[in-house]
């Protein structure tokens, strides 16, 4: 740990690293403390897209991914795809986009443009960002809130599920949620079903592989890897694309998102120092993150 830091960053997931960044570069000496490597935290394991627009839940959130689309095009990891989102309920195209007609039994379609995420690949990216700006991460998990204020007089909550315990905040809970990842039939197209619900038929092409989604079960705390999950998952998405059908499962893991019935973003006092909160995203995280990480900065600064 370095002598002395302006901020303490709890959490090294999507939010935590780009959170960091955005402090490190503003001049702080910056401090992350993790219970995990960026590589091995939930972020990891997410699809992922930044979008879909119509799925996000207020103008707040809106402006939150229009910050993020800007920043993430061109990063390693990054490439801007086309693709299908599609809706089982009428009338949900935002504006600015067309209609179309979409596979049966989605009443809403559209085609957009949108940066796919590969995250492992990312996530090593803003690691690397991050401490190019001086900021270093320390494999520590904080037991308290008040021990990282103890470290600096700025703190960023971004501790994920963490926060139901460290921010004693019992909205927040456990999402559980499997990565499919399957060999790609030659597909160049995503598809997404939004709003998110309690099962999502989606793919997104990452070149020569792909990730399918996804199954939400709020409340559960199992990470075990189920087979007849992954079939369904395949299954799905075999209905919207033939050529899915068969493929083979690369790799499966399951994480736990961080649900909340909405982001808290907000500043609180412990002690002398200012702490910021920034945590459940539950699965729009990479979305909105680099605009709620400004938001964060900018209350810390």
């Amino acid at each position: 740990m370095p002598s002395s830091v302006d901020a303490v960053v709890v959490g090294a997931g999507i939010i935590g690293l780009t959170t960091g960044i955005r402090l490190a570069e503003a001049g702080m000496r910056v401090l992350i403390r993790t219970g995990a490597p960026p590589a091995e935290t939930t972020s990891a394991l997410a699809g992922a897209m930044v979008g879909p627009a119509f799925a996000l839940p207020d103008d707040r959130a809106r402006a939150w991914e229009a910050v993020t689309r800007e920043e993430v095009t061109g990063a390693p990891g990054v490439h801007v795809c086309r693709g299908m989102l599609a809706a089982r309920e009428p009338g949900l195209v935002p504006p600015g986009y067309e209609p179309v007609e979409g596979p049966d039994g989605f009443l809403t379609a559209f085609w957009a443009e949108l940066p796919m995420v590969d995250m492992p690949v990312y996530l090593e990216h803003l690691a690397a960002r991050f401490t190019a700006a001086g900021g270093v991460i320390e494999i520590a998990p904080v037991t308290s809130l008040e021990e990282a204020a103890a470290l600096a007089p700025r703190v960023a909550n971004c501790s994920g599920l963490g926060a139901r315990r460290l921010a004693d905040d019992p909205t927040v809970v456990p999402v559980r949620g499997p990565r499919i990842v399957v060999e790609n039939p030659g597909i160049d197209t995503f598809f997404m079903e939004a709003p998110f619900g309690t099962t999502t038929t989606s793919f997104i092409p990452h070149g020569e592989t792909m990730v399918l989604g996804s199954i939400r079960a709020e409340g559960s705390y199992d990470t075990t890897p189920d087979a007849e999950e992954a079939e369904e998952l395949v299954r799905r998405a075999a209905l919207v694309e033939p050529r899915i059908e068969g493929v083979k499962i690369l790799a499966h893991h399951v994480g736990l998102r961080p649900g909340r019935p909405e982001i808290r973003l907000e500043a609180t006092e412990i002690g002398s120092a200012t702490c910021v909160h920034n945590y459940g995203h539950s699965g729009i995280g990479v979305t909105v993150s680099w605009g709620c990480a400004t938001e964060a900065a900018a209350l810390l600064t």
